[in-house]
């Protein structure tokens, strides 16, 4: 139980969908011992992510493998991509992490935030940015937003998300009331209330859902409970045969300029340490505005300052561990609040 619990934190915080299967395989490498090798370290995970490592193009790369140790950022990033396209990033989560310490900032950006767009000298939802430029341009815009670096992402579409959730057996979502995408400038779909579990398309219409009175906000923390299932499900996954199907999916569908080496280490240490993750969503409303006077998010100023002065405060060794704290209630941690139930 205590090992599942953490391996739920560094899913989380990190690597995405790569723990998941890397990370349960390293806690339970003694159950695995019929596959005859350290999952973690063997020839099938490299085999898998050969071509997940994808560095930003005009950054300098450092041939050697980073040790990391100190605070640093990752932006986290799912994207909805249909067919060929390139797709929006419809999931943004700036993520600060402190390995020493054990401590993840998760700020959540909703997708309509309107924002400079680094690289297409316009403003327009962040979600788009990714679509104009790749994970460049998307990390590029999300630097000018919170006025803090970005030192690594990682990428990962979200029909990769549907093939690991059906590998899985299917997720429990807390859906007490059917979902139903029917206007007429959207998607067309159904999720039925109330299943015992969910399958990957349902689980993906969950997160795509959009006409609720909670509009991008909403949205956002669908995404969130997302992936606290799907971490729920992962970490209590007894089928360990399925490892291998899931590192071939994820590989598939993810991308980041973090060196497999380094998210190894990262996971083997948060999984001998553990972790506290603190959460927070930019907080603004939804009206219109811009030249268009098109239907955006609006970035609250005075929440948006104290934002960036929190992750300056995260990326700061020396910031003491009591001083972690997210802008809204210096006294809560929103790590240990309950979902809500979706509409």
């Amino acid at each position: 139980m205590r090992n599942n619990r953490r391996l739920k934190m560094i899913i989380i915080s990190s690597i995405m969908l790569i723990v998941i299967a890397a990370g349960v395989a390293y806690a339970n490498r003694g159950a695995l011992s019929a596959f005859g090798y350290d999952i973690l370290l063997s020839d099938k995970v490299k085999a898998s992510f050969e071509d997940s490592y994808v560095p930003l193009k005009n950054r300098t790369e450092n041939e050697e493998v980073p040790q990391v140790r100190n605070p640093f950022s990752m932006l986290l990033m799912g994207v909805d991509a249909r067919a060929e396209e390139r797709g929006r990033s419809d999931t943004l989560i700036y993520t600060v992490v402190r390995p020493l310490d054990g401590k993840v900032l998760m700020l959540s950006i909703p997708r309509d935030t309107y924002a400079d767009i680094v690289g297409k000298d316009t403003k327009d939802k962040i979600a788009h940015a990714y679509a104009y430029g790749g994970p460049e341009m998307a990390v590029n815009s999300v630097e000018a937003l919170l006025d803090s670096k970005v030192d690594h992402y990682a990428s990962i579409d979200f029909q990769g998300f549907v093939k690991v959730v059906d590998t899985l057996g299917g997720i429990v979502l807390p859906i007490g009331k059917d979902i139903v995408n029917d206007d007429a400038d959207h998607e067309k779909f159904v999720v039925k209330a109330n299943q015992d579990s969910y399958d990957g398309v349902d689980a993906l219409n969950y997160v795509r859902y959009r006409e609720d009175a909670g509009g991008d906000v909403s949205r956002t923390e669908r995404n969130r409970v997302f992936l606290e299932a799907l971490m729920s499900k992962s970490s209590s996954m007894k089928q360990w045969t399925k490892i291998p199907d899931i590192l071939d999916i994820v590989g598939d569908n993810f991308t980041t300029d973090l060196r497999l080496e380094s998210m190894s280490g990262l996971a083997k240490n948060f999984l001998q340490n553990g972790q506290e993750i603190k959460s927070y969503t930019l907080k603004g409303e939804g009206k219109r505005t811009g030249s268009n006077n098109l239907w955006y998010f609006v970035a609250d100023e005075e929440d948006l300052t104290a934002v960036r002065v929190t992750i300056a405060a995260w990326l700061n060794p020396e910031t003491p561990v009591e001083q972690l704290q997210v802008p809204q209630d210096p006294s809560a941690d929103q790590s240990t609040q309950q979902p809500k139930e979706a509409a």
